[in-house]
């Protein structure tokens, strides 16, 4: 196992503050449209307010920065993943591996109690639903890591597991059809929106990441070339290990919404 990138955390924190105080202050400015329109809202008639459109960019950019704390968080576990003892991550295997009745379930004032923080986490994730990740399906003990696209059918807030739906027919060995996993927060890792390039991240040249293979759904380790996103939408040169034609890495290129941080500790 890698040893962890202490640089890569303490940036990932550092942003992770950044994100978390210009939340607090796009709230107080959320708040405060409120009140202007609890206390005159006829204003919104009037030819030209634009108050509306001006409260619904707020809650846009609310939730963009919170998506990109989910990201950012999710990269950060993952590094810090490898700073734990292992007793903790095997409890958390059998957790994960045990029927409903043996998982303690919050009740509702047990959430009421969660720092507003968390809550936009959670909210966070839950919002993934309909959405395309990479996830780790292989359990913590395996060999090797495997990542997939999948598709995310629920987030359970209560005991913090995705399911999800790998959509590509499995082998015939493998009994076939789509496949469905559930599986804890530290195996997801939610793709850049195609849209939004601004919750990408740039990687530079020479920076390792999990990307998905042109004409695949499965996700490898690769290792950028070129940084060709110049108006950051383009895609990233990128080779890949155990890629090998004619005694060299051919160099592929992948869009920038399927390439994300490379867990730390990634097994290949």
């Amino acid at each position: 196992m890698s040893s962890p990138d202490i640089p890569a955390i303490l940036e990932h924190s550092k942003e992770l503050d950044r994100l978390r105080k210009e939340q607090e202050d796009v709230l107080v400015e959320i708040n405060k449209m409120h009140k202007r329109l609890q206390a005159a809202p006829e204003v919104v008639e009037k030819p030209g307010d634009s108050s509306l459109s001006k409260l619904k960019a707020l809650y846009t950019h609310a939730k963009e920065l919170s998506e990109n704390e989910v990201t950012i968080s999710n990269s950060l576990m993952g590094q810090l993943d490898t700073l734990l003892p292992s007793g903790p991550s095997g409890q958390q295997r059998r957790r994960i591996g045990s029927d409903q009745k043996r998982r303690k379930m919050k009740t509702d004032s047990d959430i009421s109690r969660i720092s507003p923080n968390a809550r936009s986490q959670l909210e966070a994730w839950a919002s993934l639903k309909g959405e395309q990740v990479a996830a780790r399906v292989t359990p913590d003990e395996s060999e090797k890591d495997e990542w997939f696209v999948v598709k995310v059918i629920h987030f359970d807030k209560e005991t913090k597991l995705f399911e999800v739906l790998d959509e590509e027919p499995g082998d015939d060995d493998e009994g076939g059809g789509q496949r469905k996993y559930k599986l804890p927060m530290s195996s997801i890792i939610p793709f850049p929106k195609r849209n939004d390039p601004a919750t990408a991240q740039d990687f530079p040249p020479g920076r390792q990441v999990l990307a998905v293979y042109p004409g695949t759904t499965a996700l490898y380790k690769a290792t950028v070339v070129n940084n060709n996103r110049k108006r950051k939408t383009d895609e990233y040169l990128l080779e890949f290990d155990d890629d090998e034609e004619d005694g060299s890495l051919p160099q592929r290129g992948v869009p920038f919404h399927k390439v994300v941080p490379l867990p730390e500790g990634h097994r290949q």
